[in-house]
């Protein structure tokens, strides 16, 4: 549906994006993920039509640009009209879109209701604290029926609840639509996204699924804990590396594969060792992802 090929951007003598090429696909969840300064929020406004690339191309539906009517984009810091009320803003919101009058008004009640946001529609906006204000901005961003929906940081101001109810909302509508939305949260990624494609100084670094990340960076590492000691006889055995002792009778380390691990177990029982634990120690997402952006 999207095909970003080799976008540039830079500003004066920054380069903000370099080469960053990838594709979202229909009813496809991708997340755009990086440290400050990777590209992420340049990248999606490029995409949004916001912004016109130094180089590379935008294809849309087979078109060579970005189709804003086919586009819902909620930036990071939406503003609003704070005298206006959510419902008078979505109106007006519509109108700017084109929509005829009599399927705004159905359209502007059904965002509101699925939005959460039926009780606080004649309310003015500069009451709503920044959770309301957030799926307005998403409100806003579904009015039109878009096919794709770009989403900037949608969750980094809210709270826990409200992080909550977004990433719901955003189960239910990549069911409709195709979803693009960068985040911090690596956490929020896992549960909703289908893909995540990293970014690093501009460009891309990682794209793929994120439990594919998680099992291509990981190695094999290793704790044995035993009664007995270990002490001048693990680093010994066939397979093992980069032993490190956390006590004469238990240590981690590195194993060259699962058969490594199968003759450490049987070589132990061999030896006549009392294991008290053997486990993989599994890094957590954040420790992988630290490892792309950091290497």
């Amino acid at each position: 549906m999207l095909n970003a090929e080799n976008l540039s951007k830079t500003y004066r003598h920054h380069q903000a994006v370099r080469s960053v090429s990838f594709q979202v696909r229909q009813n496809e969840c991708v997340a755009l993920l990086g440290p400050n300064g990777a590209g992420k929020s340049t990248t999606l406004q490029m995409l949004a039509g916001l912004l016109t690339p130094d180089s590379g191309s935008i294809t849309m539906f087979g078109r060579q640009r970005a189709e804003r009517r086919f586009i819902g984009y909620l930036p990071q810091y939406p503003s609003f009209y704070a005298w206006m009320t959510g419902k008078e803003f979505l109106h007006f919101a519509g109108k700017l879109s084109g929509l005829p009058t009599r399927e705004l008004k159905e359209k502007a009640s059904a965002m509101l209701e699925f939005v959460d946001l039926k009780e606080a529609a004649g309310k003015k906006i500069g009451g709503y604290s920044g959770g309301m204000k957030q799926r307005l901005g998403l409100a806003q961003a579904l009015l039109h029926e878009p096919k794709l929906l770009i989403l900037d940081e949608p969750v980094s101001a809210l709270d826990p609840s409200g992080r909550l109810k977004f990433l719901d909302m955003m189960k239910e509508l990549k069911k409709q639509m195709a979803v693009l939305f960068s985040t911090h949260i690596l956490h929020d990624a896992e549960q909703v996204c289908d893909r995540a494609v990293i970014l690093k100084a501009g460009g891309v670094s990682w794209e793929g699924a994120l439990q594919n990340l998680k099992a291509r960076q990981q190695k094999r590492f290793f704790t044995l804990s035993v009664t007995e000691s270990l002490t001048g006889w693990l680093e010994e055995q066939p397979g093992v590396s980069n032993v490190v002792y956390e006590g004469a009778s238990q240590a981690a380390f590195e194993l060259r594969d699962a058969n490594a691990g199968s003759q450490l177990l049987r070589s132990s029982l061999d030896k006549g060792l009392t294991i008290t634990r053997f486990e993989q120690k599994t890094e957590s997402l954040e420790e992988v992802y630290l490892k792309v952006v950091h290497s």
